[in-house]
């Protein structure tokens, strides 16, 4: 900090455990990547590489390694694991991480239909060779998982070998977590948060109110993801009391008016 403020929440340290932000890297060129690491690489743990953007983003190589030397853990998006295995190209995917030196893979099922125990055997799989994230959610409006489904998948995804669980919202944030209006489903909320240990969880927090919410309701060093490049200074503002949204959160009583 430029100043220093009483009554500012702790902080973990990267590389941590928990209190990660995730960004969303929908395509950025080389000069936006460098712009994202001059202005807020120190509050960035993870750059996810959306969807099937990898495959078509420009100088890809120069921009991974250029996220990697600033210490970021870039990764491609689950929905580019997705795309090669409906096409049966485990091996193939495997390869395209190791040829662009990742440490970190995503996996997930919110595009394309797959029983949670194939799914876990990719995550066993990969996680003998990769740090495994995977996603629990659809990215369908129209498929429904009852709350008792959503955490037995995030359980049995861990005991699989994942190291954090991300809870599915899409960039859009209006599905999976929220509501069409972009509120929080609570009572899924709540059921995960009572029954799955929440430095485990990376919940998935595209809007400004949805980032505030679960500050409010987990603290400054809750797991957040799809992050905007140009929202990770606004978010930390967020975690750290600075903005109207969490202004009272982290003051003493005797202090709020």
């Amino acid at each position: 900090m430029n100043y220093k403020l009483p009554f500012i929440p702790a902080r973990t340290e990267k590389p941590r455990e928990y209190g990660l932000t995730m960004v969303m890297d929908k395509g950025l060129s080389i000069t936006e990547a460098q712009c994202l690491i001059e202005s807020s690489s120190q509050y960035i743990d993870f750059v996810k590489l959306g969807f099937g953007t990898s495959l078509i983003t420009n100088n890809l190589k120069e921009k991974v390694k250029l996220y990697r030397k600033a210490g970021l853990r870039p990764y491609l998006g689950g929905t580019l694991f997705e795309i090669f295995i409906i096409r049966e190209m485990f091996n193939d995917f495997v390869k395209f991480v190791e040829e662009l030196e990742l440490d970190l893979v995503e996996v997930s099922d919110g595009s394309m239909q797959m029983d949670n125990n194939v799914k876990c055997e990719y995550i066993s799989k990969l996680a003998k060779k990769f740090t495994v994230i995977s996603e629990v959610g659809s990215k369908r409006a129209d498929v429904e998982i009852p709350n008792e489904e959503w955490i037995n998948m995030m359980k049995q995804e861990l005991g699989a070998g994942s190291w954090k669980v991300i809870a599915e919202a899409r960039e859009s944030g209006n599905i999976g977590i929220y509501n069409q209006d972009h509120s929080a489903n609570t009572k899924l909320i709540d059921e995960i948060v009572r029954r799955v240990k929440v430095e485990n969880v990376i919940w998935e927090a595209p809007l400004k109110s949805q980032q505030a919410w679960f500050i409010k309701l987990l603290g400054a060093n809750v797991n957040l993801g799809n992050i905007a490049p140009n929202e990770v200074i606004s978010l930390e503002t967020l975690r750290l009391g600075l903005r109207g949204d969490t202004f009272f959160s982290f003051l003493p009583e005797n202090l709020k008016m």
